[in-house]
């Protein structure tokens, strides 16, 4: 028993004396332990939670009318948007099998089970529109079309175009 009283002291003066007991379940909860635990809930409350996402229909699909992939091209660069099996309407107009473009610019594709982000790599086009004209810094960049329902979340399976890579001189 000596020895065990021994340990436990060496313990405490090492580690600290909360490392070095066994929780019986009667101890109030340390302060660290409740800032971890509030720390924790505050983290996955600022993480976004899925949507429920809008179904699309079997083959639907969006594509680049123009520019085709490897094009050069030069500023303002004119964008045509290309749809099949839906129909293309304005951001918060709830239709079955509709939904509004969105241009993807040098980016990689946004999480599907939240709002597309709004800023200069993904363009909206809440207004419903299937045409663009875009200035793009001189270099290769890759453009890539999806598609957002009414509330501007990819459907489900997301619509998307293929990615092209056009050059601008």
């Amino acid at each position: 028993m000596h020895m065990t009283k021994f340990a436990l002291v060496l313990c405490a003066l090492s580690l600290g004396l909360a490392s070095c007991s066994k929780p019986t379940g009667d101890e109030p909860i340390a302060e660290t332990d409740r800032a971890q635990s509030a720390s924790q809930s505050a983290q996955a409350a600022a993480e976004p939670a899925a949507i429920a996402r809008t179904q699309s229909p079997e083959g639907a699909r969006v594509f680049f009318i123009t520019p085709s992939d490897g094009d050069t091209v030069t500023n303002p660069i004119s964008i045509e948007f290309g749809i099949e099996g839906m129909s293309v309407n304005k951001a918060g107009d709830e239709q079955p099998n509709s939904g509004h473009h969105h241009l993807l610019i040098d980016t990689d594709l946004p999480d599907p089970g939240l709002p597309i982000p709004a800023d200069s790599s993904h363009v909206h086009f809440g207004d419903g529109s299937t045409s663009t004209q875009i200035s793009l810094e001189q270099g290769t960049h890759s453009l890539r079309m999806l598609l957002g329902d009414y509330r501007h979340i990819p459907h489900d399976p997301p619509v998307i175009s293929e990615p092209i890579t056009i050059t601008v001189e």
